[in-house]
């Protein structure tokens, strides 16, 4: 059997995706992932989803979608997608266990924020620990201190935008000196609300289910003391990892490994579309990457119909 498409991924971006082939009456079948959903699982509240004025929970968001998908058709297996081969039509999408045959593929794997690796960060995900100042943000407001663990350019913008809602803001960083470009680091240097503590690594966030986090212990790599700093929230802003190991040699990746597209979800091989944020590193919103799978899935319809139209 050969799909009319395969969604590669489960975040917002394939389930939107899903939703809107589902409905055209293309019975996609969604390759989920071992585990199916994405970031928005180590979210707790989402309040800037629109259609949501009480907010949402991020696994009550996704089992919304899921269940909407599935409602129009939407066929999914819980299993990870390892390689694909696109040289020749129908296209190929191979798990460890299955080969996969299909006329369109969206692909739609996201991208894993970086973290510390130490125990008590994943904890504390979602619940004062966070890997989006731009979602969370406003979560602290009026709080009297929260930390940014980063040097780069998305460390000094989380760091000035948290300044909106907190009273402090600091900065911990491995280093003497940031790796942000120049205007990010003078914008954040100048502002008074932002103290930067520097060549330390936080090696512990404290706190409990009771009070949320109350502190970071860090060390001082230079000296190795350890202190503690009073904070209400972490905000970790170390980078991020797009999944698209299976994907080197088969489409253009930058040398971050985020695909490269034209026109937001199109790439170099018709018939193959990309949605989220696999290919999105500025945004990295719920609501952006559930657009972008729209828009691979409206593309998607547009193939999909000429070709079939054309073999008839």
């Amino acid at each position: 059997m050969v799909e009319n498409v395969i969604i590669i991924g489960s975040g917002p971006a394939g389930l939107a995706a899903a939703i809107y082939t589902a409905r055209e009456g293309f019975n996609p079948l969604m390759l989920c992932g071992a585990i199916a959903g994405g970031q928005l699982l180590l979210t707790t509240a989402v309040e800037n989803m629109p259609g949501f004025p009480d907010g949402v929970q991020g696994p009550e968001l996704i089992d919304r979608m899921t269940k909407q998908a599935q409602k129009f058709g939407t066929r999914m297996e819980n299993v990870d997608v390892v390689d694909v081969d696109f040289k020749s039509k129908p296209f190929k999408v191979k798990t460890a266990e299955k080969t996969y045959e299909t006329y369109a593929v969206i692909i739609a794997t996201g991208a894993n924020a970086k973290t510390l690796g130490i125990p008590s960060e994943m904890e504390h995900m979602g619940r004062g620990v966070s890997t989006c100042a731009t979602c969370d943000g406003a979560f602290f407001k009026g709080k009297d201190n929260v930390v940014v663990v980063g040097g780069g350019d998305t460390a000094m913008e989380d760091s000035n935008f948290l300044t909106r809602f907190v009273k402090q803001v600091t900065i911990v960083h491995r280093r003497d000196a940031f790796r942000a470009s120049k205007i990010m680091q003078d914008r954040t240097l100048s502002n008074p609300k932002i103290k930067v503590v520097w060549n330390s690594s936080v090696e512990e966030i404290l706190g409990t289910d009771a009070t949320g986090v109350t502190g970071v212990r860090i060390k001082n790599l230079v000296t190795n003391e350890v202190s503690t700093i009073p904070a209400q929230g972490v905000f970790l802003a170390i980078g991020y990892t797009p999944n698209t190991k299976f994907l080197t040699g088969k489409l253009q990746l930058d040398g971050q490994g985020y695909l490269i597209t034209k026109e937001e979800v199109l790439t170099d091989i018709p018939g193959v579309f990309v949605a989220g944020d696999v290919s999105d590193k500025f945004y990295r919103q719920a609501g952006t990457a559930a657009g972008s799978g729209i828009k691979a899935a409206l593309h998607a319809r547009e193939y999909l119909q000429s070709t079939q139209s054309s073999q008839k």
